[in-house]
């Protein structure tokens, strides 16, 4: 559990970072909602993913645990191409490529979190 909440802060914080580094890059507002709209999202799948692996962990199958969580990544990613992005008339290549982005700089952590 403690391991859980420590990733989930450091995924807020390095998240967090990277999209004020983005906005202070990026002035238009459309592409400001875009990406505080992808940090959001990417922020719910990583630490849902995260569950997901950390239990595969315990049960000693990382590497499914794995699997599953870049399946679950990409599942996101394109249901969030087709299904939030024109709906809520964002830009398609800023959501995707912040999606994308914050996905995986955070996904970069995830082992020094999973030891057992």
């Amino acid at each position: 559990m403690k391991r859980s909440l420590l990733f989930t802060a450091a995924c807020a914080a390095i998240i967090g970072a990277l999209w004020v580094i983005l906005v202070i890059i990026f002035t238009d507002t459309v592409v400001r909602r875009a990406l505080a709209i992808s940090a959001a999202v990417a922020f719910i799948v990583q630490v849902a993913a995260f569950l997901v692996v950390r239990e595969f962990a315990r049960r000693k199958n990382v590497m499914a645990g794995w699997g599953i969580g870049i399946a679950l990544r990409f599942g996101a990613l394109v249901i969030f191409a087709v299904v939030a992005v024109p709906r809520l008339g964002l830009p398609l290549a800023t959501s995707l490529l912040g999606l994308a982005t914050f996905l995986f700089v955070s996904t970069l952590i995830e082992p020094l979190f999973l030891k057992t």
